[in-house]
């Protein structure tokens, strides 16, 4: 199955429900670090608070190569426009900068809608730990590259 029409998979049967809250993964093209540079890694977190005026955004957690984000959808816009604009306004400023020359995202992404509300915190809490299950830090407080509405 060629690259293309897993991501037309990926888009079937996608629906963005006004009010609903999402878990949204985006990973960089071909799993590249690009994140494991400080500076490209608080480009994302400075897209991440910009979209944030958009959409209510609970929490994300920016990793080497992808980026977690627990979103609340506000505005009647389809999930795909909230990741466009993340995946347009990083890679932007990341070339701007030459942080990085080639493609930083990879085709499409992954999303799960949360259905009940004793979901959501779970949720949050294991995009949140992600630094210390990959053995990044040995604290959370010493990973930068996160946010949460709960702190």
């Amino acid at each position: 199955m060629s690259v293309y029409a897993n991501a037309r998979a990926l888009r079937r049967g996608r629906s963005s429900e006004l009010g609903r809250v999402y878990s949204i993964t985006v990973v960089c093209y071909r799993r590249t670090p690009i994140f494991r540079q400080f500076q490209a890694a608080r480009i994302v977190v400075s897209a991440m608070r910009e979209l944030s005026s958009q959409t209510s955004t609970l929490c994300y957690v920016v990793m080497p190569d992808h980026v977690h984000w627990l979103m609340k959808l506000e505005l009647n816009k389809p999930i795909e426009a909230y990741v466009q604009a993340l995946k347009s306004c990083v890679t932007r400023k990341i070339h701007k900068k030459n942080l990085y020359a080639g493609k930083v995202w990879a085709r499409g992404f992954h999303d799960r809608a949360i259905r009940r509300e004793s979901e959501i915190l779970p949720v949050a809490r294991y995009i949140v730990m992600n630094p210390l299950r990959a053995g990044i830090v040995g604290r959370l407080g010493d990973y930068p590259h996160w946010d949460a509405v709960w702190l």
